[in-house]
């Protein structure tokens, strides 16, 4: 994978007013604005290896190749992907340099866990915040829609029961249209 590293500065998209590295109110939708998907993908990988730089963290070729995974799209790969991807260039590659690396990036609020009771954890680094998932319930893909009212449901729902909300999750589950299409073409065939 050929990467372009963007430099040290931490400009926001054009009239952001603020880095892409966002507070957890930021919208997702006014991130992307004027960026395209391997713009952000680069900046996010600048993003994770300025703060593991700042903290005096080692950085190996493995680390970065998790890194890389990690900034590199929409995918929100487990454990076992982002392993069986990094093993590829770097056969001696351990299990263990994966789990310590996510959760190096999860302490430093790089990347954002989601927990599973079936399949294990899945890991978002292009957005490290709390934002919505659609996952599907029988591919697993998971996917982020962009919703424009959600920083005022979580204000609604904040103001109806006093709570201070510090994080959400919110995940829609169904079955994804890549499913739905293979699902209808097989009922075809099988007539």
């Amino acid at each position: 994978m050929e990467w372009v590293l963007f430099s040290n500065n931490n400009d926001s998209p054009k009239g952001a007013g603020r880095s892409l590295g966002g507070a957890a109110s930021a919208s997702p939708a006014f991130l992307f604005v004027g960026w395209n998907v391997v713009e952000y993908s680069q900046k996010r990988f600048e993003q994770m290896l300025s703060k593991l730089r700042e903290r005096d963290f080692r950085i190996t070729p493995q680390r970065l190749a998790v890194l890389k995974i990690l900034a590199s799209g929409n995918e929100h790969p487990g454990v076992e992907t982002i392993y069986e991807k990094v093993k590829r260039d770097f056969p001696t590659t351990s299990l263990a340099t994966v789990y310590k690396t996510l959760t190096l990036l999860k302490e430093l609020g790089e990347v954002l866990e989601l927990g599973f009771s079936e399949g294990g954890n899945r890991y978002d680094g292009s957005k490290p915040f709390p934002h919505p998932h659609m996952i599907c319930t029988r591919c697993k893909k998971i996917m982020d829609p962009e919703l424009t009212s959600l920083d005022q449901i979580t204000e609604e729902a904040s103001r109806k029961t006093g709570f201070l909300i510090e994080s959400h999750r919110l995940d829609f589950f169904g079955i994804c249209p890549e499913c739905r299409r293979k699902s209808q073409r097989d009922l075809r065939e099988s007539r």
